[in-house]
């Protein structure tokens, strides 16, 4: 019954989530399941784990550069290079991780990828308001 509901919210909650929140989510993620790797590094299926987590990033990082790279993306040209030149490093690290392994090479992208998310959940207007409060 427990898990019925949750499931039901979880549902709910992804279907009213706005495309910021939904990035911020899957990125959120993605740096557990990196963070997850690292804490288990000498850990029973460390290989395995890592590979998922590896790829569960890269996956999330490529689907960015596709959206960054249409022309109807609405972010600045500026913004949209910087994503881009990060995205390159984040699929450096990438492969430079799955060729030599090590604990120590993911925390740069946990960090990247929470970092944006965070910035992904600021939400402007809120931010705007509150400058002008104090």
């Amino acid at each position: 019954m427990h898990q019925a509901a949750l499931k039901a919210y979880n549902s709910v909650n992804k279907s009213t989530m706005s495309g910021r929140d939904v990035e911020a989510e899957v990125l959120t993620k993605a740096a557990l399941k990196l963070k997850e790797c690292q804490d288990n590094w000498s850990g029973n299926g460390q290989g395995a784990m890592l590979e998922a987590a590896l790829k569960y990033n890269q996956r999330v990082w490529t689907i960015f550069q596709a959206e960054l790279e249409k022309p109807e993306n609405p972010l600045p040209h500026p913004l949209k290079v910087d994503l881009l030149r990060l995205s390159a490093f984040i699929d450096k690290r990438t492969f430079e991780t799955m060729a030599y392994p090590a604990p120590e090479k993911l925390t740069i992208l946990i960090n990247i990828n929470h970092h944006i998310a965070a910035g992904l959940r600021m939400r402007p207007g809120i931010t705007a308001t509150a400058k002008a409060a104090a």
